[in-house]
């Protein structure tokens, strides 16, 4: 009998090593790579030109390891995830496949895309497996003490903390060639028409290499010093492995297993940020209602967000007259990413200086950033508009000048974006700033009540 041949569905995991679906199928026998553009469908969840360059620009880079490997991509077209199901069975069947291994997503949409497509697979004899590979700990395995999902951060650490004082999972090895190399696969033209500018993306190398390289000189050079140094946008203080992380060149995981190596895995600001990341993927799996349109805390869908088609403009243009919410806005349109602090302090003031409603913040991020995420932006939106997860209390809004006194103190982030803030040149501000805090917090107030 011929050896059984896997068909490996690659979705945000676009890397070799530690890549469980990967890994199982190849010990399994033969293996062939699949890939499906969801044009139509990324379009409606938000993602931008600058999100898609770098997805495909990582394709690519994995069609070339796989290629070493002897392992053949498929990239196929599917717009919508309705289509998925008949367009991995064809390509099963086009492969002589009888089974489809795959990495779990758990966002909403991808859920019910995967369900109909275990549920065609199997009708046609063909098994199909899922792994979890974007969690280091599975949804539903931590859990309160009333066995359901944590809506608050810090005990949703310590739980995890508890986990894997057991044992830190480990990142398991890219496969062996399953043959010589061969000529990796030519990737189509990409849609012109995704949102969003095309940014200077350099600041980010493509590949899992390139990710890697970055993970090791961040934790021997900078992780020691990353609770002191990464609140401040004009220095090199972050790790810069969002990206990668986003379209999966490199795994949680791996960065847990580096970083626990240079200091205690339990006291670690960098590793405590990845566990961020894994509380908002174990939110949108225990509460799909996030996916679909609707704030956390159901009864802040209420609130009466204004209507201001000018100020939104200002604010996605970076001329609000608030040099370092301006200052942030130009950073992200200019290079596709934007400070971790920063991000918050604009989405404070989108949400509560101006009150327009967080949903129109939360897309403009995603079609502009290449670490557009949307379990991530979408948990860092509602904590800023004190409409999630572990909200920041509605009266609790941060003052966007004494954040620039705090995070930029000799303005050297803020020269970089906007110039000379006293210029002439420079706009006004758009709103007063404690005029429009005590507006915010009498609103949520009066929602509170009702």
């Amino acid at each position: 009998m011929p050896e059984p041949r896997t068909l490996v569905w690659f979705r945000a995991d676009l890397r070799v090593a530690d890549n469980p679906a990967l890994h199982t199928a190849a010990k399994r026998g033969p293996v062939v790579g699949l890939f499906l553009l969801a044009y139509e469908q990324w379009r409606e969840h938000d993602w931008g030109h600058n999100r898609l360059r770098f997805l495909l620009d990582h394709l690519s880079a994995l069609s070339h390891r796989l290629a070493e490997l002897g392992i053949p991509l498929r990239v196929r077209t599917c717009d919508r995830f309705a289509d998925a199901a008949q367009a991995v069975l064809r390509a099963a069947r086009d492969e002589g496949c009888d089974a489809v291994y795959c990495n779990r997503e758990y966002e909403w949409n991808e859920r019910q895309r995967d369900r109909g497509v275990a549920e065609l697979l199997r009708h046609n004899g063909i098994e199909i497996a899922g792994f979890d590979d974007q969690v280091l700990l599975r949804p539903g395995t931590v859990q309160t003490g009333a066995g359901g999902f944590f809506t608050v951060f810090t005990p949703f650490r310590k739980a995890c903390l508890k986990l894997l004082a057991d044992g830190l999972p480990q990142p398991l090895p890219e496969p062996a060639a399953q043959g010589p190399s061969i000529e990796p696969t030519a990737l189509p033209e990409s849609p012109p028409d995704f949102p969003g500018a095309d940014a200077d993306l350099s600041r980010f190398p493509v590949g899992e290499d390139a990710a890697h390289a970055r993970l090791e000189a961040f934790v021997a050079e900078q992780q020691v010093d990353y609770a002191a140094r990464r609140d401040f946008p004009g220095i090199d203080g972050t790790s810069g492995l969002s990206p990668y992380l986003a379209c999966g060149a490199i795994s949680a995981r791996q960065c847990f297993d580096v970083g626990a190596a240079r200091e205690p895995f339990d006291d670690s600001t960098f590793l405590t940020e990845i566990l961020w990341r894994e509380f908002y993927r174990h939110v949108v799996f225990g509460f799909p209602h996030v996916c679909r349109g609707h704030a956390f805390r159901r009864e802040t869908d209420r609130l009466p967000w204004r209507n201001d088609a000018e100020q939104f403009a200002a604010w996605q243009e970076g001329r609000t007259g608030i040099p370092i919410v301006d200052a942030g806005m130009r950073q992200l349109l200019a290079t596709g990413w934007m400070h971790n602090r920063l991000r918050m302090v604009a989405a404070m003031f989108l949400s509560k200086n101006l009150f327009l409603d967080w949903r129109l913040g939360e897309r403009h991020f995603m079609q502009h950033l290449v670490d557009g995420d949307f379990a991530s932006n979408n948990g860092g939106w509602q904590w800023s508009a004190s409409t999630g997860t572990d909200a920041a209390p509605y009266f609790r809004i941060f003052n966007p000048m004494r954040q620039a006194e705090r995070f930029d103190p000799d303005g050297t982030f803020v020269r970089t974006w906007v110039g000379d803030p006293s210029a002439p040149d420079y706009p006004r501000p758009i709103v007063d700033l404690d005029a429009s805090r005590r507006a915010a917090i009498e609103q949520f107030k009066a929602d509170a009540s009702s």
